[in-house]
């Protein structure tokens, strides 16, 4: 979206981002809900490139100003906003806007992450998280079996409840692939352990639509429109 020189008013804004309506915007400014670089804005205020609009203290962009990005996490890189964790993920990117990470992968994890500026969207996917595909590279500290597959797809009794059946796929005498729709805590370590097995290496691969592909650890890219568009229609987002 293109903002005029002197601006423009704070309901076209909002509408513009995709946020709510114009009249829904009058009201929610109304009740002082909007802030215009934190400071409270009123019906005519009118917003300016490079300010900062927020809703109920969540910042809220033009659509062509939101940002995707598929990050290779490294080891030891912990998926959090605080700067006091010397290991934050937003350090060590070091994008130069304000992002987030769109879920978490255990410090101890390597593999896909994604992030963004677009606080709807994470709220989207992670409300759809069960359901939706997650796909991992494991392996563990000793060879496994067909029946160490067999228990691991059908479900196991972790965290009070019984994981939901998933694929599992050999790929080595102690390595398989998973995919999961689910997102329990630390569910495939948890799962192993449930069989007395060990994870050496977890590697997040896939989530959703959105592949690691030939990256390099470390490694982010912003999405394509390609993967946009195919991830906004799995999740019913616009």
């Amino acid at each position: 979206m293109e903002i005029e020189q002197e601006g423009i008013r704070i309901n076209k804004y909002l509408a513009s981002t995709g946020y709510c309506s114009r009249r829904q915007a009058d009201e929610i400014i109304a009740k002082g809900r909007v802030t215009v670089d934190d400071v409270t804005c009123e019906m005519g205020t009118r917003v300016s490139e490079g300010q900062l609009v927020k809703v109920d203290n969540k910042a809220v962009f033009p659509k062509d100003e939101r940002i995707y990005i598929a990050l290779y996490k490294p080891l030891g890189i912990t998926c959090t906003t605080d700067r006091r964790d010397p290991d934050n993920i937003i350090d060590f990117l070091n994008f130069p806007q304000r992002i987030f990470p769109i879920g978490r992968l255990d410090k101890n994890s390597s593999g896909l992450i994604l992030l963004t500026n677009d606080g709807d969207i994470v709220n989207r996917l992670l409300r759809a998280e069960n359901g939706h595909e997650k796909e991992y590279m494991v392996v563990v500290n000793k060879p496994i079996d067909s029946s160490f597959v067999e228990k691991m797809s059908n479900g196991l009794p972790i965290l009070d409840t019984t994981t939901l059946p998933c694929v599992v796929e050999q790929t080595g005498s102690r390595s398989f692939k998973i995919i999961l729709t689910q997102g329990l805590n630390r569910q495939i370590r948890r799962m192993c352990e449930y069989l007395d097995y060990k994870v050496v290496k977890l590697r997040r691969v896939r989530f959703m639509n959105i592949t690691l592909g030939n990256m390099s650890v470390g490694q982010f890219r912003h999405l394509s429109h390609k993967e946009r568009t195919r991830l906004f229609d799995l999740i019913d987002y616009s």
